[in-house]
């Protein structure tokens, strides 16, 4: 079954690649408005609420998804069919990879306006007084979270647990970023979330900052400060988890990252990342390039470990 778990992981790779990214298209729209619904019948501001809330929605997608693996047990080709629609379902790579290009667009034309808007709709920041440096370096920032959040994380718990992996990890994703602009009361509301988020994405982080260093040289970047960047700045970051991947795109792209960041709920002194250049709108291309490389490698990699967890499970 393994074989036909790894088939199925690639297809949804490269179906993700292939269709691009139909915003309404996707169950990720419809898990959203989902979950906009029951927030607005079971919000309270403390933390059982929110696991009321996580419970339903998290847990619901996990047992669908585990009715559709043991649905795809019945043969191979089934196995593999249903493992490649449930990838491409959660996968997320061919939005970042749109989202991050008209970013670099709007900042290489000067339109500042519009690059703050839909840099808005991807990070939590304060966008309104960025400048192009500000914009640019946040820009980078959240293509690396976002790369690991939406592409390794979902490929590599989908090697492990078959399609409960692919969507429980992706469920978890949504519903963390769906609480980052809150208030404080939903941040009390969402903690179960947001920390079953942290635990979920403690392994991922690691896998794609490292292959954040083995895909730099593909996108002209420096494997050898991706590694030394990973590993020297990363305790300094407050995340246990973003600070991994930032740090090696930091490295991989010779920039700066960290610094003053702003956030509907106060000022945050993220540590500096890397040592190289303030990043501009020419890093922020390089850094979509480099999250499509790490999407395809994370693709064979969650190919390798199915089969290897396959041949364990023998």
């Amino acid at each position: 079954m393994g074989a036909g778990r790894a088939i199925g992981l690639l297809l949804g790779v490269a179906a993700d690649g292939a269709l691009g990214h139909p915003k309404r298209g996707r169950p990720v729209y419809r898990f959203v408005q989902a979950a906009r619904v029951l927030e607005n019948r079971v919000y309270s501001p403390h933390p059982l609420a929110g696991a009321v809330h996580t419970a339903a929605l998290a847990g619901g997608v996990v047992l669908l998804g585990v009715a559709a693996e043991r649905f795809g047990r019945r043969g191979p080709v089934l196995q593999a069919a249903t493992t490649a629609f449930a990838t491409w379902a959660v996968l997320g790579g061919a939005g970042l990879a749109v989202e991050g290009t008209g970013l670099a667009r709007n900042l290489e034309t000067g339109d500042l306006d519009s690059a703050r808007r839909a840099l808005g709709t991807l990070d939590p920041r304060c966008t309104g007084d960025l400048t192009a440096i500000a914009i640019s370096r946040a820009s980078v920032e959240t293509l690396a979270e976002n790369t690991s959040d939406v592409v390794v994380s979902p490929l590599v718990w989908g090697a492990v647990a078959g399609v409960p992996g692919l969507f429980g990890s992706r469920a978890l994703s949504l519903l963390r970023g769906m609480l980052a602009k809150q208030s404080a009361g939903h941040r009390r509301f969402g903690w179960v979330a947001l920390r079953l988020d942290e635990a979920v994405h403690l392994l991922p982080t690691r896998v794609a900052a490292a292959l954040t260093v083995a895909g730099a040289p593909v996108v002209g970047g420096d494997a050898g400060a991706a590694w030394r960047t990973w590993r020297r700045d990363t305790a300094v970051h407050p995340s246990p988890n973003a600070g991994r991947v930032e740090a090696a795109f930091a490295g991989a792209l010779e920039i700066r990252l960290g610094g003053r960041t702003v956030y509907p709920h106060g000022v945050e002194e993220i540590p500096v990342l890397g040592d190289g250049r303030n990043p501009d709108a020419g890093h922020v291309t390089r850094a979509v390039e480099l999250s499509r490389v790490v999407g395809w490698l994370a693709g064979v990699t969650a190919a390798v470990l199915a089969v290897l967890a396959g041949r364990r499970g023998r």
